[in-house]
């Protein structure tokens, strides 16, 4: 019993509250298409009304292109990534961009240095690491419900 309990203890204090999570892109073309569902279902329009607002939506729907993601935006300097190279993943801390080419280290090898060109990254899998609050809630309760068990222990 008291090894289980010394092993999940010691998991616990390596457990670690940041994650590697990928950004999600918003996607504007869904908040346009909920603001023009309300305005035609408020006001009946007339015939001339209905033209300038099927020609407004055509505007709109050009303007709603997915915008390409720039690497180097993502890829600032300084930044704690995990990164997708060629099927490979890699956590690396990114030093500087050289032309095309990022130049970076590993986590924990600052002394080696990767360089990879901006066509080998996968842009979609470009994850930072983050603070992930449900995990460390986890751990707290997890941490609290421990030493109530331990002082209910103690007192009887």
């Amino acid at each position: 019993m008291r090894k289980n309990l010394y092993l999940i203890i010691i998991l616990f204090s390596l457990t670690s509250c940041y994650t590697y999570q990928v950004k999600k892109q918003a996607d504007p073309a869904t908040g346009n298409q909920q603001g023009a569902k309300k305005n035609t279902s408020s006001v009946t329009p007339t015939s001339a009304q209905m033209k300038s607002t099927t020609t407004g939506s055509q505007i709109t729907n050009v303007q709603q292109t997915p915008v390409p993601v720039n690497i180097q935006e993502k890829l600032a300097p300084n930044k704690n990534v995990r990164i997708d190279v060629d099927g490979k993943s890699y956590k690396i801390i990114v030093d500087r961009w050289e032309s095309d080419s990022l130049v970076a280290h590993p986590v924990h090898q600052p002394k080696k240095i990767l360089k990879f060109h901006k066509n080998q990254i996968n842009s979609d899998k470009i994850a930072e690491k983050r603070f992930s609050q449900p995990i460390a809630d986890i751990i707290t309760v997890t941490a609290y419900a421990g030493i109530a068990a331990l002082i209910w222990y103690l007192v009887r």
